[in-house]
């Protein structure tokens, strides 16, 4: 591990010292890139903000495993993000960008898709729960009561937690959202930047009870998780992470996470350990990765894992029954990219990840290229029938895998 360490700070052959905010002048995804990066080219990638229809891209490329289909569900949802069911079976899908939530309906096969909720404040995060819509926004959770009876005028949203944001962060500000077994809204705060050291809130894995509004964390030490979900076995909460930019190619990993539902709260390291295992050159200074807890798995460079879901439809082979599939939103700040697919986790009998394996592939046409993908996917929702849905924020589409169909 001393090696590994030792690479990364070679990296930064001349590091500045750690900002607590990027410039106000430069995006913050430049926070913590050192002297010797100065003329990188590297950049995140922007979606298509209106969308682009299905016929228009490649989708028959698309690979799934034998006896499985992928196809096009629906387009014309911008910038396509986070996925809920609600009890008729509408999906409900969120558009951090465009301040809006929609809603797809289907009636024998065709689909509509309507505007919802419009002016929200970043609302990334939705899930439904006994007839209720939760929207996490920059600052705040809200709920929708009766929402599927009244998609046309759903009025306005009951707050249930506020000040989530009170700094108004120039980083990791949208956040996830998921319910949890027991009864509690779970959800993340991101770190304020790339590197930097959070506040008490920040960088941290948060629940709310939503009839109270009392808060309580559930793990710190976490950059950005875009994705949580729950063991239908045992009831532990799994949860994504992002890793650090600008420390090279292939450190550190993004990484999954466990956290039993009754734990202390554990701290997996940032900012001064990534991927439980490499010190960051500047904040990991005189301390020691043995001080914090390890991940579940590490799953890939600037991999951008995002939402993930236990598979518990029947549609699926036996053997898929608890995987855990993973959307991988793909790098940016890696020179050969890679992600842009879905990729499966098996558990064993003790809980214990396996590594991950592409189930979805197809979205990456050229890793050098620039960009290197012709879609990125965001989340994904088992439906009813055992069908799994994955959203695609670059083009605005839901696509749907099947099998044996």
């Amino acid at each position: 591990m001393k090696l590994i360490a030792t690479l990364v700070a070679a990296a930064f052959a001349a590091p500045a010292f750690a900002q607590t905010k990027p410039a106000a002048e430069t995006p913050s995804w430049h926070g913590g890139k050192p002297p010797a990066l100065a003329e990188s080219t590297l950049h995140p990638f922007a979606p298509h903000m209106t969308g682009r229809p299905a016929k228009e891209l490649p989708v028959n490329t698309l690979k799934v495993p034998a006896g499985f289909k992928v196809e096009a569900w629906v387009d014309g949802i911008p910038e396509a993000r986070s996925l809920a069911l609600g009890d008729k079976g509408t999906v409900f899908v969120s558009n951090r960008n465009a301040k809006n939530v929609y809603a797809v309906t289907d009636q024998g096969g065709k689909r509509e898709v309507k505007t919802v909720l419009k002016g929200l404040d970043a609302p990334n995060g939705i899930v439904f729960n006994k007839g209720t819509l939760y929207v996490a926004e920059r600052g705040r959770i809200t709920r929708y009561d009766g929402i599927e009876s009244k998609l046309d005028s759903p009025g306005e949203g009951k707050v249930v937690v506020d000040n989530l944001d009170p700094n108004r962060q120039a980083g990791h500000f949208w956040k996830y959202l998921a319910m949890g077994p027991d009864g509690k809204l779970y959800f993340n705060i991101g770190a304020p930047g790339n590197i930097v050291m959070p506040t008490y809130n920040e960088a941290s894995i948060w629940r709310v009870d939503p009839n109270k509004g009392t808060l309580e964390q559930v793990a710190r030490g976490v950059r950005n998780s875009v994705g949580i979900a729950f063991n239908p076995k045992n009831k532990d909460v799994w949860f994504t992470n992002h890793g650090r930019d600008w420390a090279g190619n292939d450190i550190p990993n993004d990484t999954l996470h466990r956290v039993p539902i009754k734990s202390a709260v554990p701290n997996f390291g940032y900012p001064f350990c990534h991927q439980g295992n490499v010190l960051d050159p500047d904040f990991g200074k005189n301390r020691s990765c043995d001080e914090f807890a390890k991940p579940a798995q590490l799953l890939g460079a600037h991999i951008a894992p995002l939402g993930l879901k236990f598979y518990d439809g029947k549609m699926f082979p036996a053997e898929y029954q608890g995987n855990i599939f993973i959307a991988m939103h793909g790098s940016w700040n890696r020179e050969i990219k890679q992600g842009y697919n879905v990729m499966r986790i098996k558990l064993d009998e003790k809980g214990n990840a396996s590594k991950p394996e592409p189930f979805l592939t197809g979205f990456l046409q050229d890793e050098k290229a620039d960009p290197p993908m012709w879609g990125r996917p965001v989340d994904v929702l088992v439906l009813k029938d055992g069908s799994m849905l994955v959203s695609d924020d670059y083009n605005g589409i839901i696509y749907r895998v099947t099998y044996g169909k």
